[in-house]
């Protein structure tokens, strides 16, 4: 094998040494083709060494962890490409006769060979042989035609092609493996960061996700042209709507159905000149501006502190946007009523025009329906609400936007 590799050496100088520029377009073609196809003999050549070298444990035997790893060191490869190169070799040893055939011939190129080798070794048992060689006969007869991905993705259906009766039942045992597998490995986790934030990681089978994306994208389009949150900051949010919209049907099981119920620890004078600080159950601290977001429409339990710490009083769920008075808000208002928004009113909390912590009342006059992107920024500050002589709310954009603070109304709701 050396002398014919020194000859085929020797035949790659003399290319070496020709002027490609002096080809006409045909050879130049042609040498193009020819070039490649040596190519890929020769890495099959190579491929047949490394996998003889491996099977006889010759880098081991020589001191080195792995074949890899001495591949690695004797050829100056990258670790990701010498163990590539280890795998390959392997997987086309154990491909079809023919498949190796067209390979060492430079039929097929060594990464076609791959796909093709993977791709019978993945037909089921039950086909058979003679189903087997079948499906590599047609193969073999598309990769003339078809990229390595392309083939991939035909692969899957060959079944289809030469043993339409074994496709179906294979199939089928596919979906179940591969739907017991996503089932076995769903889970959710929520990590507690350093900085008061949650990590959300996890792995949802192909049901949940399809549920799941049917759910959050109606949420995740910008709202209007303003909106500059990232896509995927528009998911987040869209999450926490899903959650709120679940939390207020109050269908969920247990402790289901009932909004965050935030205990909120305060001053007697802070509860007066406005809310601090809160506090979850589960110990989580909680800005102003979150506090406030969450008691206009969820369940509150203000704990009254006097001079000395002691509990003055320790309230009832109150300031509730709840029954009748939430269903004439929607009727009034219809949706959010931030102008422009067509977020429906399942989706909206109420929000108190002047802030219950400020003296305000739950009352008509002093609600709003806002989804939780406009929620979040009526809380920010810089627009200001209020509901107009005529009973329906309007906004104030900041001066920045508007130096004359003209009132803004939602008309997308409007049913006349």
């Amino acid at each position: 094998m050396l002398g014919a590799l020194a000859q085929a050496s020797g035949a790659v100088d003399d290319c070496v040494e020709a002027a490609a520029w002096a080809l006409p377009d045909n050879e130049l073609l042609a040498s193009l083709d020819a070039a490649h196809q040596v190519a890929q003999r020769l890495a099959a050549v190579q491929l047949g060494l490394v996998r003889e070298l491996d099977a006889r444990g010759l880098a081991v035997a020589e001191g080195a962890s792995s074949t890899a790893v001495w591949l690695r060191d004797r050829l100056r490869l990258s670790s990701r490409s010498a163990r590539q190169l280890v795998q390959l070799a392997a997987t086309l040893d154990a491909a079809p006769p023919a498949v190796r055939a067209a390979v060492h011939a430079g039929t097929i190129t060594v990464e076609q060979g791959r796909v093709l080798a993977e791709t019978i070794a993945a037909l089921p048992v039950e086909a058979g042989p003679e189903v087997a060689d079948k499906a590599t006969e047609l193969l073999i007869t598309w990769a003339d035609r078809f990229d390595p991905a392309t083939l991939s993705r035909l692969g899957e259906r060959v079944l289809a092609h030469v043993a339409p009766d074994v496709a179906d039942q294979a199939e089928l045992a596919a979906l179940k493996r591969a739907t017991e597998r996503a089932e076995a490995r769903r889970h959710v986790t929520l990590s507690d960061q350093q900085d008061g934030q949650v990590r959300l990681s996890g792995t949802l089978d192909t049901e949940t996700a399809s549920l799941l994306r049917e759910a959050i994208d109606p949420l995740c389009a910008p709202a209007g042209e303003h909106d500059e949150r990232s896509p995927g900051q528009r998911r987040a949010d869209a999450l926490g709507e899903i959650c709120r919209l679940a939390l207020r049907t109050g269908d969920l099981p247990d402790n289901g159905g009932d909004r965050p119920q935030l205990v909120v620890t305060m001053s007697l004078d802070a509860l007066v000149n406005g809310v601090r600080a809160g506090t979850l159950e589960t110990g989580v601290r909680l800005t102003p501006g979150a506090v406030r977001r969450l008691a206009c429409d969820s369940s509150v339990l203000p704990a009254v502190l006097g001079g000395n710490s002691q509990i003055l009083d320790v309230g009832r769920q109150r300031r509730l946007f709840t029954g009748p008075l939430r269903r004439a808000l929607v009727l009034r208002d219809g949706g959010c009523a931030f102008p422009g928004c067509d977020r429906p009113s399942r989706w909206c909390d109420g929000h108190h025009v002047r802030h219950w912590a400020d003296g305000g009342t739950t009352t008509l006059s002093n609600a709003v329906l806002l989804c939780g992107h406009h929620h979040r920024l009526l809380h920010q500050g810089d627009w200001i609400v209020r509901i107009a002589p005529d009973g329906q709310a309007e906004f104030l954009p900041p001066d920045w936007m508007d130096p004359l603070r003209t009132p803004r109304r939602n008309l997308y709701h409007r049913r006349c």
